[in-house]
């Protein structure tokens, strides 16, 4: 109960913190649909990449040899790694984040802001790359988010984001791979 408690309380954050995003100039609606668009001109000649979302299955004993203990706990049982724990929370280079499980394209560093949260968090995310569900584990419902090729579990969105897409969405770093560009 702890637990659900402390996440729900790490949840509202960013409500509570004023000025979260980083520096600079907002992005427009026409910056994010190109962000989505031309996502492939942020990754790195020859990075080892999933070509297509067509789903992938393994047993679990497949999953627990391919994932190191964390990634295993979020991407395939839904767990949270806590927070501020993810180097990734502090990656600035320009590059492509992918799922760590089966290497599909989800996000790029355009994509990204300090929400202050502790995890990695994205305005948008590459197109198709994401199924989503309610997740009502805590108190109250959150938009849960999937990877559409196999099926790892990611994060939440949360309409706490900053302008124009008002949307955060916040992933495990340990369900993530980043490639940089160069």
């Amino acid at each position: 109960m702890m637990r659900r408690q402390l996440l729900s309380l790490l949840a509202t954050l960013p409500l509570l913190r004023a000025g979260a995003v980083e520096a600079g100039p907002a992005p427009t609606k026409a910056d994010v649909e190109e962000m989505r668009q031309n996502w492939k001109a942020l990754l790195a000649p020859k990075a080892d990449i999933a070509k297509d979302a067509t789903p992938v299955t393994m047993s679990e004993a497949a999953w627990r040899q391919l994932l190191t203990p964390a990634a295993f706990s979020v991407l395939r049982q839904e767990g949270t790694e806590r927070a501020f724990t993810s180097p990734l929370n502090n990656e600035k280079r320009a590059g492509v984040f992918v799922c760590a499980g089966c290497s599909l394209p989800l996000f790029t560093s355009q994509m990204k802001f300090d929400s202050g949260t502790g995890w990695p968090s994205f305005i948008t995310a590459i197109p198709g790359a994401f199924a989503q569900k309610t997740d009502t584990k805590l108190i109250y419902e959150r938009d849960e988010y999937h990877c559409v090729k196999c099926g790892g579990h990611h994060g939440h969105v949360f309409a706490d984001g900053p302008p124009p897409t008002g949307q955060r969405w916040c992933n495990n770093g340990v369900a993530l791979r980043f490639i940089p560009k160069a």
